[in-house]
């Protein structure tokens, strides 16, 4: 696992940006073999959508021929709502680059059978060969996607109550009031995100804090889903400095002196092909 630490959200948001690219532009992807790639919601991948928009509109990205699979969508809401998931990824993402809607897919919340709908998704996945990068943002209680405290690690797609957390934190997106944020979802597993080939979790603030320590220092297990990722292996942590302050003074300096003798040695992964 490689922790990268830079000084603020927006530098932060750039090299994750940044990274997803370079990943794409190297895979050459084809209508045959596209790039596949997985997409969170929330407020911590806005400034990473916006400078892939930035790379799409100055010609040094194409997203032609990547597939996209989101994580999470709440239940209940129909794609329209203006707090869907659906919404959110047209509104940030995918309304300002060249994907195919063909090649976008976001979990129905309003299925008749919600089990085959997460049956599907995952058959979906498998279909293209599974994920290529996974990025993923991460809840300050260490959850990725909607996979709560005491979720499976081996978990699939399939409907999750939220936890009272959650709710809490995601209510500022419904007008403050925690009773109208539903309390289903449909995410994708622990397990499908470390199916995948590569995968980048952003953590920025102090809020995430204690999520950034249970993804580094942290002991595996399902409370802190999150901490999984340091058994996967091509995982990359991107955080500002403020999300490192529950992280013990050694481990900053271990990673920040190994990402300087990989610049150093011209190994960075963010420059090429951009």
């Amino acid at each position: 696992m490689r922790l990268i630490i830079k000084e603020n959200p927006a530098s932060a948001s750039e090299y994750v940006a940044n990274l997803i690219a370079a990943r794409i532009n190297a895979f050459k992807p084809t209508a045959e073999k596209p790039f596949v790639l997985g997409l969170p919601t929330g407020s911590t991948p806005l400034k990473v959508y916006s400078h892939l928009i930035h790379l799409h509109q100055s010609g040094r990205l194409s997203f032609r021929h990547v597939v996209t699979f989101n994580m999470d969508e709440y239940v209940s809401l129909p794609s329209s709502h203006p707090q869907s998931y659906h919404t959110f990824m047209y509104t940030h993402l995918f309304s300002h680059i060249d994907i195919p809607a063909s090649s976008v897919h976001i979990l129905n919340g309003c299925a008749a059978d919600l089990i085959a709908e997460c049956s599907a998704y995952e058959a979906a996945i498998r279909s293209y060969g599974g994920i290529d990068l996974f990025l993923a943002g991460v809840g300050a209680d260490g959850h990725i996607a909607f996979n709560e405290p005491g979720s499976s690690l081996a978990s699939r797609t399939r409907v999750k109550t939220l936890a009272k957390e959650t709710l809490v934190d995601n209510a500022r997106f419904f007008e403050g009031d925690v009773a109208k944020v539903p309390k289903l979802a449909l995410t994708v597993g622990v397990g499908t995100v470390m199916d995948a080939r590569e995968v980048v979790v952003v953590a920025l603030g102090a809020n995430k804090a204690r999520a950034v320590k249970a993804a580094v220092e942290g002991k595996v297990g399902h409370w802190e889903t999150v901490s999984v990722v340091q058994m996967h292996p091509r995982a990359v942590v991107v955080v500002d400095e403020d999300a490192t302050t529950e992280l013990r003074v050694g481990t900053v300096r271990y990673f920040r002196e190994i990402e300087e003798e990989m610049e150093a040695g011209g190994a960075g992964v963010v420059t090429a092909k951009l």
